[in-house]
């Protein structure tokens, strides 16, 4: 299931950088992306849920921690 969070999320957010860890339905998404300059979080948060519905709505996907950042955000944090 993390090879195909992290197909989905790298093909629906477009020039991003996505890692993936979890398992037994518990997932944690790290997602680096432009897409997000000027978004709240909230707002990120939607995007990656947008993207997973349909497993998160079958319960294949049961519990999701996203970490949602910029380029620039990544880069000054590390």
């Amino acid at each position: 299931m993390e090879d195909i969070i992290k197909k989905i999320l790298s093909e629906k957010i477009v020039d991003s950088n996505v890692v993936v860890d979890g398992g037994d339905s518990k997932y944690t998404v790290h997602v680096i992306s432009d897409i997000f300059v000027g978004k709240s979080i909230i707002d990120r948060h939607k995007i990656v849920y947008a993207a997973l519905d349909k497993y998160i709505k079958s319960g294949e996907i049961h519990a999701l921690t996203i970490k949602s950042l910029t380029i620039d955000e990544s880069t000054s944090s590390s």
